[in-house]
């Protein structure tokens, strides 16, 4: 009962007994809510049809930031991984809460943000995982009516940040055929197959994690990118429009998929695993703690894994590769970003391209479907 009335709500939820359970836990806190007289209709069930009759619509000018947070956390509760619901926990309370919990939803505006985001002198990546959970909070918002526009849009990273944040993504640090050798061959299992295919297709991290074998094209060699994994979840946005693509499969790449079929091939969902959990990558983060301790072992300078990107432009372009080819290849639009990121390796004069970057898949074949 709720001023007289019996009030009856839905919720959204798969039949399950953990489902139940939390229906059943939330029940008694709303009644217990009830009873003390601090019950927030509008706070536990936004999209009720019952707010109108009771004058509880909320208004964009009581609504805070934090209320928002709360409510898209609720949501990470039901569908994320607890690994990748830490990493969300841990980035509300320690810099969005303390940041915007208070501060109400008319007042953030994209000045405000460019402020905080340059006073934070975090590099680029980091700053994007942080936002993540802030833009999702401020697309219900949308949602809810309670604002036209995502503030965070009007925010260009590219211009808000130095130079310095980007430098350490940007850098290209290539390795050579030694290195890559002496790493693969410290690496075993899934982690070997992982980091093989990376060299060997210049995808970025957040997409060779999200491949399912589905995208696999087994007869003209190819994998189609057509989404990216962020924060353990799979997304059909990619960076660029050109992101969706056809990649070819090189020698060294279908190998490594053929080595990786007795791990994932059945279940026909994700090619690539974490090894230690037997289910998909929660992040490139995670990817990253596997990718230290092997080049550690292989006694590799320490490059990140993104390096393997940049590896396999390089190398294609050293040797004479079309540049408009590679472009396609990485998924970009046009050449510019590879005559800017990769001038110095283009059409290197006495280059010779590894066998493994040849498109070498005659013989490969025979018991591969």
């Amino acid at each position: 009962m709720y001023r007289g009335t019996e009030c009856r709500e839905t919720l959204k939820l798969a039949h399950s007994k953990a489902n139940i359970k939390y229906a059943e836990r939330l029940r008694g806190e709303i009644l217990n809510a009830i009873a003390l007289g601090n019950f927030n209709y509008a706070k536990y069930f936004p999209e009720s049809t019952q707010l109108k009759k009771f004058g509880l619509q909320p208004r964009a000018k009581d609504v805070t930031v934090g209320d928002l947070l709360e409510k898209q956390f609720a949501i990470y509760e039901r569908i994320l991984a607890p690994s990748t619901l830490k990493s969300y926990k841990r980035v509300l309370n320690k810099i969005l809460m303390g940041q915007w919990g208070d501060t109400l939803l008319t007042d953030l505006t994209p000045a405000a943000l460019r402020t905080w985001i340059v006073d934070l002198s975090l590099k680029a990546t980091s700053v994007r995982q942080i936002l993540i959970p802030l833009r999702g909070a401020l697309e219900l918002a949308i949602n809810d009516d309670l604002i036209e526009s995502n503030p965070l849009d009007r925010v260009k990273l590219q211009k808000t940040l130095d130079r310095d944040a980007y430098k350490a993504e940007y850098e290209v640090d290539p390795f050579s055929a030694q290195e890559i050798a002496a790493i693969l061959g410290a690496a075993q299992g899934q982690a070997r197959n992982v980091f093989q295919f990376a060299f060997y297709t210049g995808m970025r991290p957040s997409e060779y994690i999200a491949l399912r074998w589905e995208s696999i094209d087994w007869t003209g060699f190819k994998a189609k990118v057509e989404r990216s994994r962020v924060m353990g979840e799979s997304r059909e946005e990619l960076k660029t429009r050109a992101g969706r693509r056809l990649v070819d499969l090189r020698r060294s790449a279908v190998e490594a998929l053929v080595a990786q079929k007795q791990h994932s091939f059945l279940a026909g969902g994700l090619v690539f695993l974490d090894p230690a959990t037997g289910q998909g990558w929660d992040n490139t983060q995670r990817l990253s703690l596997f990718w230290a301790a092997m080049i550690k072992k292989a006694q590799v300078r320490y490059r990140n894994p993104y390096q393997t990107r940049h590896t396999f432009a390089s190398t294609l372009l050293s040797t004479g590769a079309n540049a408009m080819y590679v472009a396609k290849q990485m998924g970009h639009t046009d050449t510019t970003m590879i005559t800017r990121t990769y001038g110095r390796w283009v059409e290197q004069e006495g280059g010779v391209l590894p066998d493994q970057y040849c498109k070498m898949t005659d013989g490969l074949k025979a018991g591969i479907a």
